[in-house]
């Protein structure tokens, strides 16, 4: 039987998130807290009770208000605590993340800016 090469690995929509070159993003991993439904490009927070992560949100207190990551998929964390790949540096659209409370992109622009996460408008 003849070896068979793999020519489709899946595929992914282009939806913008990411806003420039790909040659200095990196990633890392995160457990996601349960109980919510995640999507990609949701900036996350580390707790620092549990070191879990859950959606950054300025007016919180325990850790989650500074932004660590923008999570590269959709995850749904309904049935319990899941790891999840989160982007840690590079260029992303500022209109295609999300941001707990009341937050925008202006509330994390410098926290992410030294962290080495870029955020802009684009087109």
């Amino acid at each position: 039987m003849p070896e068979q090469l793999v020519t489709d690995i899946g595929s992914r929509d282009f939806d913008n998130l990411i806003a420039g070159g790909q040659e200095n993003i990196t990633t890392g991993v995160v457990t996601l807290k349960g109980g919510n439904q995640y999507t990609r490009g949701t900036v996350v927070g580390l707790l620092t009770a549990d070191g879990s992560s859950v959606i950054v949100d300025s007016s919180k207190s325990d850790g989650s208000e500074r932004p660590y990551g923008i999570l590269t998929d959709d995850v749904d964390t309904t049935d319990g605590d899941m790891e999840a790949v989160v982007y840690l540096t590079g260029e992303f659209n500022e209109d295609k993340l999300t941001f707990g409370g009341a937050d925008t992109p202006g509330n994390h622009r410098q926290s992410l800016r030294e962290m080495g996460i870029f955020i802009k408008k684009i087109g």
